[in-house]
Protein backbone atom coordinates (compact mmCIF):
# COMPACT_ATOMS: atom_id res chain seq x y z
CA UNK A 1 0.00 0.00 0.00
CA UNK A 2 1.44 3.52 -1.05
CA UNK A 3 2.32 5.10 2.01
CA UNK A 4 1.93 9.04 0.87
CA UNK A 5 -1.09 10.71 1.72
CA UNK A 6 -1.92 8.17 3.76
CA UNK A 7 -3.47 8.94 8.20
CA UNK A 8 -0.78 6.80 10.36
CA UNK A 9 -1.39 5.95 14.01
CA UNK A 10 1.43 5.59 15.85
CA UNK A 11 0.51 4.22 19.97
CA UNK A 12 4.13 5.31 22.21
CA UNK A 13 5.12 7.18 19.18
CA UNK A 14 7.20 9.91 22.04
CA UNK A 15 10.52 7.98 21.71
CA UNK A 16 11.93 4.71 20.68
CA UNK A 17 10.32 2.62 18.06
CA UNK A 18 7.34 4.43 17.51
CA UNK A 19 9.12 7.52 17.20
CA UNK A 20 11.61 6.26 14.55
CA UNK A 21 8.17 4.74 12.74
CA UNK A 22 7.02 8.27 12.67
CA UNK A 23 10.08 10.05 11.63
CA UNK A 24 10.42 7.24 8.72
CA UNK A 25 6.80 7.15 7.87
CA UNK A 26 6.46 11.43 7.65
CA UNK A 27 9.53 11.26 5.31
CA UNK A 28 7.52 8.92 3.05
CA UNK A 29 4.23 11.51 3.07
CA UNK A 30 2.09 10.04 5.66
CA UNK A 31 0.06 12.51 7.90
CA UNK A 32 1.37 11.20 11.33
CA UNK A 33 -1.12 11.01 14.32
CA UNK A 34 1.00 10.03 17.64
CA UNK A 35 -0.52 8.28 20.75
CA UNK A 36 0.84 8.20 23.72
CA UNK A 37 0.20 8.50 27.53
CA UNK A 38 2.87 10.78 27.58
CA UNK A 39 0.78 14.13 25.28
CA UNK A 40 3.96 16.38 26.37
CA UNK A 41 6.49 14.05 24.75
CA UNK A 42 4.54 13.43 21.95
CA UNK A 43 4.05 16.66 20.88
CA UNK A 44 7.35 17.53 20.94
CA UNK A 45 8.16 14.83 17.69
CA UNK A 46 4.68 15.52 15.93
CA UNK A 47 6.00 18.85 15.55
CA UNK A 48 8.68 18.39 14.19
CA UNK A 49 6.69 15.97 11.33
CA UNK A 50 4.19 18.37 10.95
CA UNK A 51 1.61 15.56 12.77
CA UNK A 52 -0.59 15.59 15.72
CA UNK A 53 -0.37 14.24 19.22
CA UNK A 54 -3.58 12.92 21.40
CA UNK A 55 -2.71 11.61 24.83
CA UNK A 56 -4.32 8.18 25.18
CA UNK A 57 -4.24 5.35 27.69
CA UNK A 58 -4.29 2.51 25.40
CA UNK A 59 -5.85 0.01 28.28
CA UNK A 60 -8.72 2.49 28.35
CA UNK A 61 -11.55 1.88 25.59
CA UNK A 62 -13.01 5.62 26.11
CA UNK A 63 -9.46 6.96 25.84
CA UNK A 64 -8.77 5.82 22.52
CA UNK A 65 -12.17 6.36 20.98
CA UNK A 66 -11.78 9.47 21.95
CA UNK A 67 -8.27 9.86 20.02
CA UNK A 68 -9.44 8.44 17.15
CA UNK A 69 -12.16 10.68 16.71
CA UNK A 70 -9.68 13.54 17.20
CA UNK A 71 -7.59 12.00 14.20
CA UNK A 72 -10.43 11.70 12.40
CA UNK A 73 -11.74 15.26 12.64
CA UNK A 74 -7.99 16.70 11.95
CA UNK A 75 -6.64 14.12 9.79
CA UNK A 76 -8.74 11.67 8.71
CA UNK A 77 -9.33 7.88 8.84
CA UNK A 78 -6.21 6.15 9.60
CA UNK A 79 -5.19 3.55 6.99
CA UNK A 80 -2.04 2.47 8.66
CA UNK A 81 -1.84 1.51 12.45
CA UNK A 82 1.34 0.74 14.34
CA UNK A 83 1.22 -0.68 17.92
CA UNK A 84 4.03 0.56 19.84
CA UNK A 85 2.82 1.45 23.25
CA UNK A 86 3.85 -0.97 26.08
CA UNK A 87 5.84 -1.57 29.33
CA UNK A 88 8.21 -3.96 30.46
CA UNK A 89 8.80 -5.64 33.52
CA UNK A 90 10.43 -8.16 35.36
CA UNK A 91 9.45 -9.69 38.23
CA UNK A 92 9.55 -13.53 39.27
CA UNK A 93 6.32 -15.07 40.47
CA UNK A 94 7.50 -15.72 44.02
CA UNK A 95 10.21 -13.85 45.58
CA UNK A 96 11.52 -12.67 49.19
CA UNK A 97 8.25 -10.30 49.00
CA UNK A 98 5.92 -13.14 48.20
CA UNK A 99 3.79 -13.50 45.34
CA UNK A 100 3.59 -11.34 42.73
CA UNK A 101 0.76 -9.21 43.21
CA UNK A 102 -2.06 -9.83 40.44
CA UNK A 103 -2.54 -6.06 39.84
CA UNK A 104 1.22 -6.39 38.87
CA UNK A 105 0.16 -8.58 36.23
CA UNK A 106 -3.10 -7.18 35.12
CA UNK A 107 -1.26 -3.98 34.70
CA UNK A 108 1.35 -5.73 31.87
CA UNK A 109 -1.70 -7.76 30.41
CA UNK A 110 -3.88 -4.48 30.34
CA UNK A 111 -1.17 -2.10 28.34
CA UNK A 112 0.75 -5.13 26.24
CA UNK A 113 -2.00 -7.22 25.29
CA UNK A 114 -5.71 -5.38 26.22
CA UNK A 115 -4.23 -2.24 24.75
CA UNK A 116 -2.89 -3.38 21.56
CA UNK A 117 -6.63 -5.04 21.19
CA UNK A 118 -8.19 -2.17 21.84
CA UNK A 119 -6.58 0.33 19.25
CA UNK A 120 -6.75 -2.65 16.60
CA UNK A 121 -10.22 -2.64 17.31
CA UNK A 122 -11.08 0.40 17.05
CA UNK A 123 -8.49 1.81 14.33
CA UNK A 124 -10.22 -1.72 12.39
CA UNK A 125 -13.79 -0.17 12.87
CA UNK A 126 -12.74 3.07 11.01
CA UNK A 127 -11.07 1.01 8.24
CA UNK A 128 -13.45 -1.28 6.77
CA UNK A 129 -15.80 2.10 5.95
CA UNK A 130 -13.20 3.51 3.42
CA UNK A 131 -13.17 3.22 0.15
CA UNK A 132 -10.48 0.52 -1.86
CA UNK A 133 -7.26 2.27 -1.59
CA UNK A 134 -4.99 0.14 -4.05
CA UNK A 135 -4.52 -3.62 -4.73
CA UNK A 136 -7.63 -3.91 -2.90
CA UNK A 137 -6.77 -3.02 0.42
CA UNK A 138 -8.20 -0.41 2.76
CA UNK A 139 -5.71 -0.55 5.58
CA UNK A 140 -2.93 -2.59 7.67
CA UNK A 141 -2.53 -2.63 11.37
CA UNK A 142 1.05 -3.43 12.06
CA UNK A 143 1.25 -4.98 16.16
CA UNK A 144 4.35 -5.30 18.16
CA UNK A 145 5.44 -8.24 20.33
CA UNK A 146 8.67 -9.59 21.63
CA UNK A 147 10.79 -12.85 21.46
CA UNK A 148 9.65 -13.05 25.09
CA UNK A 149 6.71 -14.89 23.51
CA UNK A 150 8.67 -17.42 22.56
CA UNK A 151 12.00 -17.33 24.80
CA UNK A 152 10.32 -15.71 27.84
CA UNK A 153 13.60 -15.44 30.69
CA UNK A 154 12.71 -16.08 34.09
CA UNK A 155 10.41 -13.27 35.66
CA UNK A 156 8.82 -12.50 32.30
CA UNK A 157 5.97 -14.29 33.14
CA UNK A 158 4.02 -11.41 32.77
CA UNK A 159 5.34 -9.81 30.28
CA UNK A 160 5.83 -13.43 28.17
CA UNK A 161 2.60 -13.81 28.59
CA UNK A 162 1.20 -10.12 27.47
CA UNK A 163 3.52 -10.73 24.35
CA UNK A 164 2.29 -14.31 23.66
CA UNK A 165 -1.10 -13.06 23.30
CA UNK A 166 -0.02 -10.54 20.74
CA UNK A 167 1.68 -13.34 18.70
CA UNK A 168 -1.67 -15.28 18.99
CA UNK A 169 -4.11 -12.68 18.14
CA UNK A 170 -2.31 -12.24 14.96
CA UNK A 171 -3.45 -14.60 12.35
CA UNK A 172 -6.81 -14.52 13.59
CA UNK A 173 -7.51 -10.92 13.54
CA UNK A 174 -5.58 -11.08 9.93
CA UNK A 175 -8.33 -13.76 8.58
CA UNK A 176 -10.91 -11.49 10.01
CA UNK A 177 -10.64 -8.43 8.22
CA UNK A 178 -9.31 -9.83 5.38
CA UNK A 179 -12.89 -9.70 4.16
CA UNK A 180 -12.57 -6.13 4.37
CA UNK A 181 -8.81 -5.71 2.69
CA UNK A 182 -7.26 -4.74 6.22
CA UNK A 183 -4.24 -6.73 6.94
CA UNK A 184 -2.63 -7.73 10.08
CA UNK A 185 0.82 -8.27 10.66
CA UNK A 186 3.21 -8.45 14.33
CA UNK A 187 6.84 -8.08 14.83
CA UNK A 188 8.80 -9.22 17.35
CA UNK A 189 11.84 -7.58 18.01
CA UNK A 190 14.64 -8.93 19.67
CA UNK A 191 17.03 -6.52 21.56
CA UNK A 192 16.59 -2.76 20.49
CA UNK A 193 18.31 -0.02 21.26
CA UNK A 194 16.29 2.70 22.78
CA UNK A 195 15.92 4.66 25.95
CA UNK A 196 15.32 1.82 28.48
CA UNK A 197 19.03 0.82 27.82
CA UNK A 198 20.25 3.98 28.30
CA UNK A 199 20.74 3.03 32.16
CA UNK A 200 23.12 0.20 31.54
CA UNK A 201 26.81 0.23 32.11
CA UNK A 202 28.78 -0.25 29.02
CA UNK A 203 29.61 -3.55 30.53
CA UNK A 204 26.16 -4.74 30.52
CA UNK A 205 25.45 -3.62 27.58
CA UNK A 206 28.77 -5.12 25.86
CA UNK A 207 27.27 -8.56 27.76
CA UNK A 208 23.60 -7.79 25.93
CA UNK A 209 25.08 -7.32 22.57
CA UNK A 210 27.65 -10.47 22.35
CA UNK A 211 24.77 -12.33 22.75
CA UNK A 212 23.43 -11.56 19.50
CA UNK A 213 24.34 -13.97 17.02
CA UNK A 214 24.91 -11.34 14.21
CA UNK A 215 25.09 -8.62 13.62
CA UNK A 216 26.39 -8.57 17.33
CA UNK A 217 25.17 -5.64 18.52
CA UNK A 218 21.50 -4.04 19.76
CA UNK A 219 18.75 -3.83 17.02
CA UNK A 220 18.34 0.00 15.72
CA UNK A 221 14.66 1.49 16.46
CA UNK A 222 15.20 2.58 12.57
CA UNK A 223 15.66 -0.69 11.53
CA UNK A 224 12.21 -1.82 13.24
CA UNK A 225 11.08 1.46 10.93
CA UNK A 226 12.27 -0.15 8.04
CA UNK A 227 10.64 -3.64 8.36
CA UNK A 228 6.78 -1.52 8.97
CA UNK A 229 7.94 0.44 5.75
CA UNK A 230 8.12 -2.96 4.16
CA UNK A 231 5.18 -4.66 5.53
CA UNK A 232 2.91 -1.63 4.76
CA UNK A 233 4.60 -1.62 0.97
CA UNK A 234 4.56 -5.36 0.33
CA UNK A 235 0.22 -6.52 0.47
CA UNK A 236 1.42 -10.34 0.66
CA UNK A 237 2.54 -9.85 4.22
CA UNK A 238 -0.03 -10.83 6.55
CA UNK A 239 -0.91 -12.54 9.50
CA UNK A 240 2.19 -13.68 10.44
CA UNK A 241 5.02 -12.77 13.13
CA UNK A 242 8.88 -11.37 12.16
CA UNK A 243 11.45 -11.50 14.22
CA UNK A 244 13.86 -8.96 14.08
CA UNK A 245 16.69 -10.38 16.51
CA UNK A 246 19.62 -11.19 14.77
CA UNK A 247 18.90 -15.04 15.17
CA UNK A 248 18.73 -14.03 19.07
CA UNK A 249 16.95 -16.59 20.86
CA UNK A 250 16.82 -15.74 24.85
CA UNK A 251 18.42 -17.97 27.67
CA UNK A 252 16.29 -18.94 30.29
CA UNK A 253 18.17 -15.72 32.20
Amino acid sequence: MEIKNCTAIITGGASGMGKATAQLLAHHGAKIALFDINEAAAKVTADELKGKAFHCDVSNQESVSNAMKMVESTLGVPRICINCAGIVYTRRMINKNGIMPLDDFRKVIDINLIGTFNIMSQAAAMMINLPIHEQEERGVIINTASVAAFEGQIGQTAYSAAKGGVVALTLPAARELAHFGIRVMTIAPGLVDTPMFAKLSPEAKASLESSVPFPKRLARPEEYAMLVKHIIDNSMLNGEVIRLDGALRMASS
